[in-house]
């Protein structure tokens, strides 16, 4: 077994693909039993559609943070390799500095839109936080439109809605993953960094799916030779 997958960052690696691979599996199981009830039984799982919907977003948003840490993001490299690994670790560097500096923008944006749902202050200021806006007002009693409510989150209602029952899920819920994956995204750009300036890698992303494939091919070529 590689070192990859051994130790505290195997078991994190782990954790992430199968939290994906769950939700993607979660995904087809909901639309399947869908499609069963409405042709075979003439009938309709009514929260099965906004539930499909929250999944895809959670597996493309935690997806996304994943794809960083692995390198799996597609990228242009004309450049990079036309130069030496100096300016080339130069030029990764201002690569991945960028990208930071809109995943906290995005992180910001994420907390502030998820904030108010969760009964907490969002951040002031334009670009980046300056404090908070303790002015800004509650909508924790918002709730999703379909989704009925999970008897494991009652404790919601006395925490974040002054004691007031939820019929519905609270948006509170499925709108966590906003912050929760801009936060990993900032999280994986900063290990990125790292992995450059110690000289693990000289870019921010892969882009070698093609001659990857074309190599694959002319190994089955001459294995069948």
């Amino acid at each position: 077994m590689s070192a990859a997958r051994t130790g505290p960052s195997g078991f994190v690696n782990s954790l992430e693909e199968s939290v994906i691979a769950g939700l993607l599996g979660l995904m087809t199981i909901i639309t399947f039993a869908n499609v069963v009830a409405r042709f075979a039984f003439n009938s309709n799982i009514l929260w099965a559609l906004e539930l499909t919907v929250f999944l895809f977003a959670w597996l493309v948003l935690l997806g996304a943070s994943y794809a960083v840490k692995v390198h799996a993001h597609l990228g242009v490299d004309a450049i990079l390799n036309m130069l030496s690994p100096g300016p080339r670790k130069v030029l990764a560097l201002i690569a991945v500095g960028c990208c930071l500096l809109f995943s906290l923008l995005l992180l910001k944006g994420a907390y502030d839109y998820w904030a108010v749902f969760a009964d907490l202050p969002p951040t002031s200021g334009r670009w980046f936080p300056t404090g908070f806006d303790m002015k800004a007002r509650s909508q924790s009693f918002y709730e999703v439109q379909d989704v009925p409510m999970v008897g494991a989150l009652r404790f919601l209602e006395d925490l974040i809605n002054y004691g007031d029952a939820y019929e519905k899920l609270p948006k509170v819920v499925p709108y966590i993953v906003l912050p929760l994956s801009m936060l990993l995204l900032v999280f994986r750009f900063v290990q990125t960094a790292a992995q450059i300036l110690r000289g693990e890698t000289d870019r921010m992303v892969a882009s070698h799916e093609v001659e990857d494939e074309l190599e694959a091919v002319r190994h089955q070529q001459g294995e069948h030779d």
